[in-house]
């Protein structure tokens, strides 16, 4: 299918587009320097024979997701997880499995939210993976941009202007329209720019008014996607950046601090990962249709929250938490003294990673606490 000239910045490469793309990665110092990293005794012209071998009969992105990037995020699942599943019993009806979707989630991983989704909807029969949206603030390198286009990632621009940032978000809302209706592709997207520092996870208004830029809502089949994590391997990170925050209104994170997120986010330990779709919007946004379109955006975005929160998969440590913050045990039932033990030694270890020179031991305890205790309050509030 031709894609229209206009998509050409920010969408993922076309199949007659990857030999070269590969060919592009091989040669890039940058990339070469990481991959000797992993085999110091292998000499690049065979390291790089292997690779063009393995690439042989690999023709579209998804190809090359399947041959490369799932064993990849498969040992991810083994060695830095308990366990990664797809609940998707509620969601799936007669033809599920065959219809395409637009996955609006909340956001845990910069990396390894849509990683991990591609390769459990390929496991449970899916035909297809996802079209990621991925902020350009990532893509540092350019080796990095190579690599996620080859993945199936449409480039989000970062740091516009208000007028830049309007013409960015109408490009691309027409091309995820473009990609679900005429490519016949599925795409994820985040709730919100950036993760939820906090787990208090809410969608935003102004992605959803981005998402009808392009056209009705409807044709672009949404569904709420709820991502649980049992641990958070960058929960600290997060707490710190609070306090720089707190203690700098100004403070920025640098791009050093966004790799260190990706790779601690990539291989750290999560304990137990749930996916749980809810249904998808069009089975009840009619109901939505008589509101004023300011009310619609509100109304829409409070009715997915519900669906995304019902999702969580609560685990001991959510309500240990919650009953610290409160003071009390009222959730007690829900864990043991064996595992209250766990989760404080697992908070001792990550507070003793935050490197601060005013390090405030109570407040950033405080911070981490309330990363796992809101999932439980949003929860009990969706009903």
């Amino acid at each position: 299918m031709k894609v229209p000239e206009e998509f050409s910045e920010i969408r993922p490469y076309e199949p007659e587009e990857m030999k070269q793309a590969f060919e592009d990665l091989l040669n890039d110092r940058q990339l070469n320097v990481i991959l000797k990293g992993f085999a110091p005794w292998l000499p690049k012209p065979i390291r790089n024979g292997l690779l063009r071998l393995a690439f042989t009969g690999v023709k579209t992105p998804l190809d090359f997701q399947k041959r490369f990037m799932k064993p990849i995020v498969k040992y991810i699942i083994r060695k830095y997880t308990d366990g990664c599943t797809f609940d998707d019993k509620g969601f799936t009806g007669p033809g599920s499995r065959e219809l395409r979707y637009t996955f609006v989630s909340n956001h845990r991983d910069i990396v390894l939210d849509s990683a991990f989704l591609d390769v459990m909807l390929v496991d449970a029969g899916y035909p297809t993976t996802v079209e990621i949206g991925i902020g350009d603030n990532l893509l540092i390198y350019p080796w990095i941009k190579r690599l996620v286009r080859m993945n199936k990632a449409f480039t989000v621009r970062r740091g516009l202007s208000l007028r830049e940032t309007l013409s960015a978000s109408q490009l691309m809302s027409r091309y995820i329209h473009f990609a679900v209706t005429k490519k016949n592709e599925n795409i994820w997207i985040s709730q919100r720019e950036g993760r939820a520092k906090d787990s208090n996870d809410r969608t935003q208004d102004a992605v959803l008014k981005m998402l009808a830029m392009g056209g009705d809502l409807k044709e672009l089949n949404i569904v709420p996607l709820t991502i649980s994590y049992e641990y958070d391997p960058c929960d600290y990170l997060k707490a710190q950046e609070f306090q720089q925050k707190r203690d700098n209104p100004a403070f920025k994170k640098s791009r050093q601090d966004d790799l260190d997120n990706m790779k601690i986010g990539l291989f750290g330990y999560k304990g137990r990962v749930v996916y749980r779709p809810a249904l998808p919007i069009n089975t009840w946004i009619d109901e939505l249709s008589d509101l004023p379109k300011a009310e619609f955006y509100k109304s829409l975005a409070e009715r997915m929250d519900k669906g995304i929160h019902r999702g969580y998969q609560l685990y001991p440590c959510n309500y240990i938490a919650l009953d610290e913050l409160n003071g009390n045990s009222d959730h007690s039932s829900y864990y043991t003294d064996a595992d209250k033990q766990r989760f404080e030694e697992y908070l001792s270890n990550q507070m003793a990673k935050i490197n601060l020179p005013d390090k405030d031991e109570a407040f950033l305890r405080e911070r981490m606490l309330t990363m796992y205790a809101n999932p439980v309050k949003n929860k009990l509030a969706a009903g």
